[in-house]
C-alpha cells in the first residue's frame, strides 16, 4: 500500500492543476523584503539620499536567499517560495541574482502570464509557488 502524501510532486510546468499564490501574498513578501533592505542599507549608506543602496541590497538578498533556500525572509513569512519552472528545484545563485536584477526594474514584474509568472520569472525559468506547511 503506497502513501499518497509521499508521492513525488510534479514540477509546476508539468502540473495542470498548478495554482499560483495570490498577488497579495507576493506583494506582502516584497514589502517585507523591501523594509529589511531599507534597514540593512542603513549600515553602509543613507537610503533616503542614496536610492541605489536598498535596491542593491534587494538584488543581493534575492540572489542569496532564492539561490540557496528558494525563499527570501518575506517569502518565508508569507509561505511562498521560488522554484524552477521546469523541474521544481532551486533556481541557483546566478538565476536568482538575475531575477533580483530584473525585479528591481519593476516593469518585468507587471507583465504576467496565466500562471502569474512575470517577465522576470519567465526569463529566469522560475515560478512562485505555495510553500509546504
Amino acid at each position: 500500500m503506497s502513501n499518497p502524501a509521499a508521492a513525488p510532486v510534479p514540477p509546476p510546468a508539468a502540473d495542470p492543476t498548478f495554482t499560483p499564490p495570490s498577488l497579495g501574498r507576493r506583494f506582502g513578501a516584497l514589502v517585507i523584503d523591501w523594509v529589511l533592505c531599507l534597514l540593512a542599507s542603513n549600515f553602509f549608506a543613507d537610503p533616503v539620499r542614496d536610492g541605489w543602496a536598498p535596491v542593491l541590497v534587494l538584488i543581493v538578498e534575492y540572489g542569496f536567499f532564492l539561490g540557496l533556500f528558494a525563499q527570501t525572509p518575506g517569502m518565508w513569512i508569507t509561505r511562498i517560495r521560488c522554484l524552477a519552472w521546469a523541474d521544481g528545484g532551486r533556481i541557483g545563485l546566478v538565476r536568482a541574482l538575475l531575477r533580483g536584477l530584473l525585479l528591481a526594474l519593476v516593469v518585468p514584474a507587471l507583465l504576467m502570464d496565466e500562471h502569474r509568472r512575470g517577465l522576470h520569472d519567465r526569463l529566469t525559468g522560475s515560478v512562485i509557488a505555495a510553500a509546504p506547511r
